[in-house]
């Protein structure tokens, strides 16, 4: 029989096996900052060419231009211009954005100061000049509440929210002003215009609604057509007429006497946690 042995292996053991070697320490590390370092250069590359543009409308809503603007527009008698003035100085204001119901004073009713959404810039810029839209679309409203868009569920019109809801407002100024196309060039509009928008977010039952006014650009481009409004951030100055759809244009200037100025806004509204 043969006596098998155990075969013993010659060579190098494991241990003596040559070590793989080791990358420099820290290049992981490098090679992440230098990723970074790329994505940066990346996003400078194409944002650089807008930068100077969002410098430059900057600089030209200053408050040196907004103070000439409002003094131009006041100085006419158009009613137009005037309430572009007024709305130039909602800009001025620090204003939280805050869609909430509140419990108002009817009429003149308003929300706190430092409160308010688009369609508030649109109520307070004509309240300064005397005319109360929480009055005349709950007036019209009352009337005709049919004729009114059916989309909050209510059963009649309510003086605390009714003239806040840009449907409401774009369907008594369709009724009681003037319907301008919703074009795309600036020769059809005109300082004072009422503009509505169809965004591509917001609350359904607004169906993504939004408010603004048309005013002059500033300095140099006062023959260009702004808008001021709040999407947010406040009543702000912006080139941002054609930003976004466009699904109405009105000019209202009421023809009746208006409620009178000195009747001011009224104080005193509270938060109400039932719409």
């Amino acid at each position: 029989m043969l006596n098998l042995q155990p075969i013993e292996y010659v060579g190098k053991s494991a241990r003596h096996q040559p070590r793989k070697k080791k990358g420099p320490r820290g290049s992981g590390f490098f090679g992440g900052w230098v990723l970074l370092v790329l994505v940066i250069a990346i996003g400078f590359f194409f944002l650089r060419p807008i930068i100077p543009f969002l410098q430059s409308q900057r600089a030209q809503a200053s408050a040196v231009n907004k103070k000439k603007a409002i003094a131009e527009l006041r100085s006419s008698e158009e009613f137009s211009k005037n309430l572009a003035a007024a709305a130039l100085e909602r800009t001025k204001e620090t204003v939280d954005y805050d869609p909430a119901y509140y419990d108002l004073a009817y009429p003149g009713g308003d929300l706190p100061p430092h409160k308010g959404v688009c369609t508030d810039v649109v109520v307070r810029s004509y309240r300064t000049l005397g005319v109360d839209l929480q009055q005349l679309v709950h007036e019209d409203m009352s009337a005709h509440f049919r004729l009114y868009p059916q989309l909050w569920e209510r059963k009649g019109p309510d003086s605390n929210i009714d003239h806040r809801r840009v449907p409401n407002l774009q369907r008594y100024f369709s009724r009681f002003g003037r319907i301008l196309e919703n074009s795309h060039s600036l020769d059809d509009y005109e300082v004072g215009d009422v503009v509505t928008w169809k965004l591509p977010y917001g609350a359904a039952e607004q169906a993504g609604s939004h408010i603004g006014i048309v005013v002059p650009g500033p300095g140099a481009r006062g023959n260009e057509k702004w808008v001021v409004h709040n999407i947010g951030s406040g009543p702000e100055w912006e080139d941002k007429l054609f930003d976004y759809e466009i699904v109405g244009h009105f000019r209202f200037a009421p023809l009746h006497e208006p409620m009178t100025a000195s009747a001011g806004r009224k104080t005193g509204a509270t938060l109400s946690t039932s719409p």
